[in-house]
């Protein structure tokens, strides 16, 4: 199964230790995440699904580039990394 780990910054706000979930896509794994962590949906994902401007999903170093759908697959032994997104000039 895929694992899920969240940054200290999302901890902060909710409980949410590294998790393993099913899924063989990003949202998929997202979503079961979400099951267990329900307050983590609206920290990651805006009123539309898709990530928030300020967040990042990695998926083993590699940001995803469908932030809408998420829909990259993933796999079982695939670690996925929700982060703050860092901007700035």
């Amino acid at each position: 199964m895929p694992r899920i780990s969240f940054t200290q910054n999302l901890q902060r706000h909710v409980s949410c230790p590294e998790v393993s979930v099913e899924g063989t896509t990003i949202r998929a794994a997202l979503e079961n995440a979400f099951t267990i962590y329900p307050k983590l949906r609206g920290y990651i994902l805006n009123d539309q699904g898709g990530l928030h401007r300020h967040m990042a999903v990695i998926v083993n170093g590699e940001a995803t580039l469908d932030r809408e759908r998420l829909a990259e697959p993933v796999h079982s032994n695939d670690e996925i990394y929700v982060m703050q997104a860092l901007s700035g000039g």
